[in-house]
């Protein structure tokens, strides 16, 4: 019901985001998505990759902060008011999202990653909603 999203702390000066991604390269860790928000000093990147914790283990080994996190993928059907309805569900349970980014899919749906607080409850209560979310090897069939 979790994935895993590798995040990575970058200093926020010309060539770091370059860096990180030679890094996954060599490793031939495919991203799958990914996110990107800033400071003044540091950029978070966040991702979803083909293989995060050879991801996580490539980039401490060249200095970089990098930890796992389980997040929720969830697939969304292309309909008016889709993303709200699911939401609200979180909204009423007394859940915050604390962040969420779109998931590109070969096929013609739409899918987010998000970060909600206490993530267990959360994974419950959109599986009883019927909300289909991702599982690792979920996206790594889709995706990978």
């Amino acid at each position: 019901m979790f994935i895993k999203q590798l995040s990575v702390f970058i200093e926020n000066k010309e060539g770091r985001l370059q860096d990180v991604l030679d890094v996954l390269t060599q490793e031939k860790v495919s991203i799958i998505s990914l996110s990107l928000a800033d400071t003044s000093e540091y950029g978070l990147l966040r991702l979803i990759t083909s293989d995060p914790e050879a991801g996580r283990q490539a980039l401490k080994e060249k200095g970089f902060s990098a930890m796992l996190t389980d997040v929720l993928a969830v697939r969304l059907a292309h309909q008016v008011g889709r993303l709200q309805e699911i939401l609200s569900y979180v909204c009423k349970a007394g859940l915050n999202v604390e962040y969420m980014y779109a998931l590109s899919n070969k096929d013609n749906e739409a899918s987010i990653i998000c970060k909600i607080s206490n993530g267990d409850q959360a994974a419950e209560l959109l599986k009883s909603k019927e909300v289909e979310l991702y599982s690792q090897d979920d996206i790594m069939k889709i995706f990978g």
